[in-house]
């Protein structure tokens, strides 16, 4: 198809596959860096199949593709490099590119002062996902640092979440709560926390109240991209920085609360400086970073930032994931599988167990393989068509007339987002859930497990050749989902993350979920059930493709604290205090025994 076919490489002649080996006694989240140590010796034994059962079945593509996509190792687009006097800037190798980045950690607390110097008050605007995360731990790191600084909390008129920012500390009585048009002509540094839709319809009025020489402070570049499609750009006398966690708000607050005693532990995050009218935007961006927690921060520009993260959540993170489950719980029910073993075998499998061990039937790896080769072109065929509507300004200008939607305006009804969570699957899902033990991942189904990691590999396929770093690459397509989305999923369900997350990202989930459907049923089951040979190259590829380590290098940077989530944990405010009496470190495993076990060594996630 000519989504794939523009992507086709020469390169495949220099890769090799390592047969793969028996891997033993050890976590492969430990190998990763990403588990605590304490959680080792619970992980299963990791077998790694040969490679000769693994790419079994013949050269040829399930879709008839006259090529083979071969792993980018070409000059990445962007050299991101910064310059900082207040913090220690590092450099890292990552599939052989240079990166820069800062590492976090409380014990740098101290300099917030100094990165901040200029700045009496900081204004959060907007009390939605990131807001009371952000709000909460720049306040307390801030504490920590002795400092005076002001973090002072802005909302609109008769907004509900008054009462929630005050029972999170924040009062008019002590000057960190009051109006948002106040707030914002009163701060030196701006956090804009609304929704993506209200800064498309309000950022003339938040312009206008902001001080000369003062900071904007943006968590996605949704802003910017809205103004280019508008051929505008954002004043001139003001700076523009972007530090955006990869994760949602409450993950943001969660890895911080419950890292107090590890230095470092929280959610990564990007930055950029997209404007500096006084040389100070780099320092300031690095101390909002550090103070969020990030245990390390790359650097991005505000232009790639929005377009992966869009693009992102479209994507693995959530769209894709949710047209995935839907498709393959209906073709398992539909081939006589027990509805609550489907779900289990579609959600929970992808949420929990795809991290554990596979078995070495020949069985489970034909399935995988076939689900595999199948699955990896029509995957990238709609990321591909995703990323170039939210590169040319069409996805976002999608986002924007949605949310006018959600009013009566031109005689015309409301249209708000309806929810999904009352179809079959998933109130299947709910019984599921209502019964599971505590600790009980779920299945794993290697057909499953080749589908998701299609995906993924498709998606950072798609973010290499458009020129994204490794650091953003990894973080979007990976990482995020570790660190921040799938615990909470498998907590309360894919359906309540589509129908209670971000209101860009609800958008784009029900646009692209049916995509991905539609396209893995029409094409890639299809393939599949007409007995396709299986594409012997295209896993080759898979095991000798250069991000896997790039990404145990990035697993490394990874402090050893594992996201704790309730079974109610609530996925807009950040106060889940109770926690799970054991770390969920298999969720920082995710989908790397599969990889590993099809891959071997040398294979992703090893």
């Amino acid at each position: 198809m000519a989504a794939a076919t523009s992507f086709y490489s020469s390169m495949a002649p220099h890769f090799q596959t390592k047969l793969p080996v028996k891997v033993t006694g050890t976590t492969l989240a430990s190998r990763l860096g990403f588990s605590s140590t304490a959680n080792s010796s619970r992980s299963a034994k990791l077998l790694a199949w040969t490679r000769a059962g693994a790419v079994a079945g013949g050269g040829g593509s399930a879709l008839g593709a006259k090529m083979v996509l071969a792993p980018s190792i070409g000059k990445p687009a962007l050299t991101l490099d910064f310059e900082t006097s207040v913090f220690k800037k590092e450099k890292i190798n990552l599939a052989g590119h240079e990166e820069y980045i800062v590492r976090g950690g409380r014990d740098l607390f101290g300099l917030l002062p100094e990165a901040f110097k200029g700045i009496k008050q900081i204004g959060v605007i907007g009390w939605g996902s990131q807001g009371p995360a952000q709000a909460q731990n720049l306040r307390d790191s801030l504490g920590v640092a002795q400092s005076d600084i002001v973090v002072k909390i802005g909302l609109r008129k008769g907004s509900s979440s008054f009462e929630e920012a005050r029972a999170a500390g924040f009062t008019e009585e002590n000057g960190t709560l009051g109006d948002i048009w106040k707030t914002i002509s009163g701060s030196d540094l701006v956090l804009l926390l609304i929704s993506d839709a209200a800064q498309a319809d309000n950022y003339e009025k938040v312009f206008s109240h902001m001080k000369p020489n003062s900071i904007l402070g943006l968590s996605h570049g949704f802003l910017l991209g809205h103004l280019q499609s508008l051929g505008l750009d954002f004043p001139k006398n003001v700076s523009v920085i972007a530090v955006c966690p990869k994760g949602m708000g409450p993950s943001v607050r969660r890895l911080y609360v419950q890292g107090k005693e590890i230095n470092g532990a929280g959610i990564n995050s990007s930055f950029a400086v997209h404007q500096d009218v006084d040389g100070k935007a780099t320092n300031v961006a690095l101390g909002w970073s550090v103070a969020l927690g990030s245990p390390f921060t790359f650097a991005t520009t505000l232009e790639q930032e929005y377009k992966s993260d869009i693009f992102g959540e479209r994507g693995i993170l959530l769209g894709a994931v949710h047209g995935i489950v839907e498709a393959l719980f209906r073709r398992y029910t539909e081939n006589g599988m027990d509805e609550e073993l489907a779900y289990k075998n579609t959600v929970e499998c992808i949420t929990g167990i795809i991290s554990k061990t596979i078995s070495t039937k020949k069985k489970g790896k034909k399935e995988f393989n076939a689900a595999y080769s199948a699955s990896y072109y029509p995957c990238m065929d709609i990321l591909y068509e995703c990323y170039e509507d939210v590169a040319s300004g069409s996805e976002i200008r999608s986002v924007v007339l949605a949310g006018r939607r959600f009013y009566e305006k031109e005689g015309l009804p409301a249209f708000p987002m309806g929810n999904i969570d009352q179809t079959r699957m998933w109130k299947v899902g709910e019984r599921v859930r209502s019964t599971r033990p505590e600790g009980d991942l779920g299945p794993l189904h290697p057909f499953t497990a080749g589908v998701y990691i299609a995906l993924m590999m498709a998606q950072i396929e798609i973010l290499r050749k458009k020129g994204h770093s490794y650091s953003e690459i990894i973080n979007e397509s990976v990482i995020e989902s570790v660190d921040s989305l799938n615990p909470f999923m498998h907590a309360r369900g894919v359906s309540f993350m589509v129908d209670n997350c971000s209101t860009t990202a609800r958008l784009g989930s029900r646009k692209w979920a049916p995509r991905f459907d539609y396209i893995l049923t029409q094409q890639a089951l299809v393939a599949v059930d007409s007995g396709s040979s299986i594409n012997q190259d295209l896993l080759s590829n898979f095991f000798s493709d250069p991000v896997h380590g790039a990404i145990e290098v990035c697993a490394q940077l990874r402090p050893t604290v594992d996201i704790s989530v309730p079974p109610d944990a609530d996925f807009v405010r950040p106060g889940c205090e109770r926690s799970l009496p054991e770390s969920w470190s298999w969720l920082c495993e995710l989908c790397s025994s599969a990889v590993m076990v099809v891959g071997g060594e040398g294979s992703l996630f090893q």
